[in-house]
């Protein structure tokens, strides 16, 4: 699937984000995270979040991962505004459309990267056989064959991000979010994930959201989407990625 994206086309967005507020706290000591927010992905576009340290890029991103939900404004996900959603049916999209990688992996130390890959098919309820051919399928797609049965301790930094992505992709998911997905990796794995992301993205047809503050790591993205302040500062399409 080609994923480039004509920002003119009359699809409806997959995510909107419209006049979207997020407040902690009340009175004196309330913290405005975002203030009025608007932003359009369109499927299949990879998109990287930048900016300073409190400039609302996270909070961006725990309401687009159907983690939080704005105190004003509305985010509306493939037509369905998400705030009107409750917890339960917030958990059923997330389980259902998204994909999130972190930075620290956040696989469990004590079973295989088989069995990591396979968790969000657990809770699916899916049976094990229908699982064990997905986690494998996963783990083939980011080059871990032959590594099913490995702990994470037996994996390198590289080898761990991979698996996290299995698992990430593992239930077909709509949307990848990424909080920087090479923070704790040397040059040469970032750019090996960095080329996988680019790869699920352009062959499978995921569009990818990622926070990242390394430039060399944004190049790769298609747009690069700034935030200052609780707003976005800038919106920039880039004709030549990495």
């Amino acid at each position: 699937m080609n994923a480039e994206v004509d920002a003119g086309q009359s699809v409806p967005p997959l995510i909107e984000l419209i006049g979207v507020t997020k407040t902690y706290g009340e009175g004196a000591v309330a913290l405005q995270a975002l203030r009025g927010v608007d932003l359009v992905v369109r499927e299949g576009e990879f998109v990287a979040i930048m900016g300073p340290s409190g400039s609302g890029k996270s909070t961006a991103m725990n309401i687009l991962g159907c983690l939080d939900v704005p105190t004003t404004g509305s985010y509306r996900f493939r037509g369905v505004a998400v705030e009107t959603l409750s917890r339960n049916q917030r958990a059923l999209v997330r389980r259902n459309y998204l994909g999130f990688v972190f930075q620290g992996y956040n696989l469990l130390g004590r079973t295989s990267a088989l069995e990591n890959v396979e968790l969000p098919l657990l809770y699916r309820g899916e049976s094990p056989a229908t699982r064990h051919a997905a986690a494998r399928e996963a783990l083939a797609a980011v080059g871990l064959t032959g590594w099913e049965h490995h702990s994470p301790a037996e994996l390198s930094g590289g080898q761990q991000q991979r698996a996290a992505i299995a698992r990430a992709i593992v239930t077909h998911p709509a949307v990848l979010l990424a909080d920087e997905p090479t923070g704790n990796l040397d040059t040469q794995r970032s750019r090996e994930i960095m080329d996988l992301i680019v790869a699920l993205n352009r062959d499978r047809g995921i569009t990818v959201l990622m926070v990242t503050h390394e430039p060399d790591m944004a190049a790769y993205a298609r747009r690069i989407v700034r935030f200052v302040d609780g707003r976005v500062e800038s919106d920039i399409r880039q004709p030549e990625p990495a």
